[in-house]
């Protein structure tokens, strides 16, 4: 890792210092100290050993469909011990795993599959996702379960609540009354909406039916919904597991559970709203581990992460990201926290509500009825002796005033707003009652985002861009140099199985991030007349939300449909 500059010999040095106090292998530690990625760790291990290194990038972390590997390997061993079979070669099994000199773990695999092994080397994460994908059940969990009700008469499984009050999707005990009927369809529900990485189970009651929608990707998808009969006993199931009153069926009610499945904690918010027709239940699903907080890999263009990072790392400022609620805002911030996090400085948190637990940051859910609002728990922030400080929202006055005097006195604040643009941010501060002039001084830096859908790498189609897209490239993607228009290639969606055929499979942001310049500066506190500030900004070299799109569309990330439907020029 030294001869190929990913580290230098001082940081090997405290590395293993680090590895003495500490325990664990040296690559572990040069990981946890941010000096490397698990993924050069890996390389390095697997060029040092003389093992191959298995990743979706060069398709070798791809398993063999057809050859009964599920069988060999079963997922609960492949996933307690983060390894996965990839293919039968000459009687041999060839497996990823983490670590290959392991060889108690590689002795454990020969015992469980019966055959010889030939290691392959991956990361843990990478691992996880493919065992996700390559042990998902064939079919909808619901459709199934349904069938079954149809048929009648026929035992069913029922959940399992452990006694810190998670619900325990891995373990099952048996029943064959109505209500384990239904509370094997919400376990169903719930696991199918898992493996579909979907955000929000939405499950409403019509006058003559009973719809169920997943969230995927930010759309609605329709899915199998279960039978009018059974939908007072799914509401009242999830009530109880939300702690809930199962009685009060006519005011709205909030609550939380947390679900443990393959290993997983997810975060369960519940939301009951009584409708015409009945009870309307939505469940946001907050899956830790499938968010990256890396400010590498969430989207960011190379000189918008420069920018965005160089206002974090300063001493003091105030840093707004702007953007509708479910753009990913929380996401971005918590990736950059995560990025400037260690133990020299104090970070603390005012969330409504805290959805991810990060390590080594304070964080503090605010709670209106007793008094802690955002305004109230920033002022006694400032006791708590911190150097950066996370704002929610900056949802009024009260509140915006306590962020500047908070950047003013030495604290570095990141906040966000709800506006349509990154410079809106600056009219909104100031029709809030900041003064201008304050603002110029203590602003860092505004930023915007939105979340545009990832093609899908299977079935993605590539096609040769219209006269009309090429006309907008020019137009709207300040690209220097422009690429040579002739031999674009853009992609549209297709569907496949793998992305259970919407020809989609994630979101990344696209952003538009404004540092602010002295020119910049000096228009705020004239006039914060905003096209001379965006002019100021384009002569300073950055770009809006709709140029970032076409950069995504260019690299084959998105469609150029997808893109324009959530963004708007500014021209």
């Amino acid at each position: 890792m030294v001869a190929a500059k990913w580290i230098t010999e001082d940081q090997l040095e405290k590395a293993l210092r680090f590895q003495q106090q500490q325990g664990g292998l040296i690559g572990e530690a040069l990981v946890k100290l941010r000096y490397a990625s698990e993924e050069q760790v890996a390389q390095a291990l697997a060029k040092q050993l003389g093992i191959i290194y298995a990743s979706k990038e060069n398709q070798i972390l791809n398993p063999e469909k057809g050859q009964g590997l599920e069988k060999l390997i079963p997922e609960k061993f492949a996933r307690d011990n983060a390894v996965v079979p990839l293919f039968i070669e000459n009687n041999t099994l060839a497996t990823a795993l983490t670590d290959p000199t392991n060889i108690i773990m590689i002795d454990n695999i020969k015992l469980v599959s019966g055959m010889e092994i030939t290691p392959f080397i991956s990361t843990k994460a990478q691992i996880l996702k493919v065992i996700d994908s390559f042990y998902a059940a064939q079919g909808s969990l619901i459709d199934k379960v349904l069938d079954k009700a149809g048929e009648g008469g026929e035992a069913s499984e029922t959940d399992v609540v452990t006694s810190d009050g998670k619900l325990d999707l891995d373990k099952v005990i048996i029943g064959a009354s109505k209500g384990a009927q239904s509370i094997k369809l919400v376990n169903a529900v719930i696991k199918q909406a898992i493996s579909e990485r979907c955000s929000d189970i939405h499950l409403e009651k019509y006058d003559e039916k009973v719809a169920l929608r997943f969230r995927i990707d930010g759309t609605l998808y329709e899915r199998s919904a279960p039978q009018s009969d059974l939908f007072d006993a799914i509401i009242s199931r999830v009530k109880i597991l939300a702690k809930l009153d199962i009685s009060e069926r006519r005011l709205p009610q909030d609550g939380s559970f947390t679900i443990k499945f393959q290993n997983r904690n997810i975060e369960t918010r519940v939301s009951i709203c009584p409708t015409v027709f009945g009870e309307k239940l939505v469940m946001r699903l907050l899956d830790k581990g499938n968010v990256e907080f890396n400010v590498d890999k969430i989207g960011f263009e190379t000189r918008q992460k420069e920018d965005f990072l160089k206002a974090a790392t300063a001493p003091h400022g105030l840093i707004l990201l702007t953007g509708p609620t479910g753009s990913g805002k929380t996401t971005t911030l918590n990736a950059v926290l995560n990025t400037i996090k260690s133990p020299e400085i104090n970070i603390m948190t005012l969330e409504d509500p805290v959805e991810v637990k990060m390590e080594g940051i304070s964080q503090v859910q605010i709670r209106p009825q007793i008094g802690l609002t955002f305004a109230s728990g920033l002022r006694s922030f400032l006791r708590q002796d911190p150097d950066v400080i996370l704002v929610g929202e900056t949802r009024d006055n009260e509140t915006a005033e306590a962020c500047l005097k908070a950047a003013m006195t030495g604290h570095l604040v990141l906040s966000t707003l709800h506006t349509n643009s990154a410079l809106e941010a600056i009219p909104r501060l100031i029709d809030m009652d900041i003064e201008a002039y304050l603002l110029a001084s203590t602003l860092l830096l505004v930023a915007a985002q939105r979340l545009v859908r990832v093609l899908c790498p299977d079935c993605k189609v590539p096609y040769r861009p219209t006269q009309e897209e090429l006309d907008l490239i020019v137009k709207e993607s300040y690209l220097n140099p422009m690429p040579d228009l002739t031999k674009l290639t853009f992609y549209k969606p297709r569907g496949c199985p793998k992305c259970v055929n919407m020809g989609y499979k994630g979101r990344k942001a696209i952003y538009e991030v404004f540092f602010i310049t002295e020119a910049m500066k000096r228009i705020i506190a004239k006039d914060a007349d905003q096209p001379k500030l965006r002019e100021a900004a384009a002569i300073g070299g950055a770009w809006d939300l709709r140029a970032s799109g076409w950069r995504k569309v260019i690299a084959g990330v998105t469609s150029s449909e997808d893109m324009m439907s959530i963004t708007m020029t500014e021209h």
